[in-house]
């Protein structure tokens, strides 16, 4: 999937804008792999093209999550007092609301586009990270070489770099993955409702908005468009298992010992 959006403009088989009325509602074929939507577009062409906000929200989101929760999670965890009651004041607050309805919400009042979703979904998905570099850090902060380090006159950046964040960049890279996932499906969700990305530009959204209006006439639009949608979230939460069980200390500790023992 992340090919065909880098390589969309020599994947897709025609301009995905181009519209053709004549041939509108066409059928899966060898002309047009896909089908053709109300228009006469091009089906396969829009959902090629369409991986690519999604994708792009999808990865750049997540990371506008980490840079804003990863540093509150680890300042919190970290300093604990008035700070940690303030961001977990902040963390309840967001957490009180789904992510898509908080998403909606921003884009609503701040406008449409691709880097509005970035910014909306982003900033939504913020608490998770929050939370776990929060929960993280606090259990961390009472070992023995944490509390050396802050007995020899560690400071809390010091402390905080060397070593809280290598112990938590495991569960993060996690929670990233699976998050992209997560940015993924907000997108779509946010185009179908008219509030993403904007027609005639594709994205996946909106080509499954189209084909539930016209369910009955061109059921294939909505279920390929659907099926793709579904595959692509499916592949990152295989990842982030993947990657979950790669750095899993409890499974590494058995091939340790699984190797000594030959």
């Amino acid at each position: 999937m992340a090919l065909a959006a880098v390589l969309a403009p020599w994947v897709a088989t025609h301009d995905p804008t181009a519209q053709s009325i004549l041939q509108s509602y066409q059928s899966p074929s060898t002309t047009h792999w896909f089908g053709t939507d109300e228009f006469g577009r091009d089906l396969f062409s829009r959902v090629v093209w369409g991986a690519r906000p999604a994708l792009t929200v999808g990865i750049l989101s997540v990371l506008v999550s980490m840079i804003v929760g990863v540093p509150l999670g680890l300042v919190a965890g970290l300093k604990g007092g008035w700070v940690d009651l303030a961001v977990s004041a902040l963390v309840d607050i967001m957490m009180s609301f789904p992510s898509l309805l908080l998403a909606l919400m921003i884009v609503t009042l701040a406008g449409s586009g691709l880097h509005m979703l970035v910014i909306a979904i982003g900033i939504a998905h913020v608490p998770l990270f929050i939370r776990l570099a929060r929960g993280s850090t606090k259990q961390l902060r009472e070992l023995d070489y944490v509390t050396a380090s802050r007995t020899f006159g560690g400071h809390d950046s010091w402390i905080i770099v060397q070593h809280i964040l290598p112990n938590v960049i495991g569960p993060l890279i996690v929670m990233a993955t699976l998050g992209v996932a997560g940015a993924i499906r907000d997108e779509a969700a946010l185009s179908f409702l008219g509030l993403g990305i904007q027609p005639p530009q594709p994205s996946w959204g909106n080509i499954i908005r189209d084909g539930v209006s016209a369910i009955l006439s061109a059921p294939w639009m909505a279920l390929i468009a659907g099926f793709v949608l579904a595959l692509t979230v499916l592949a990152f939460n295989m990842i982030g298992d993947s990657v979950r069980d790669a750095l899993d200390p409890r499974d590494i500790a058995a091939s340790i010992e699984k190797d000594e023992r030959r």
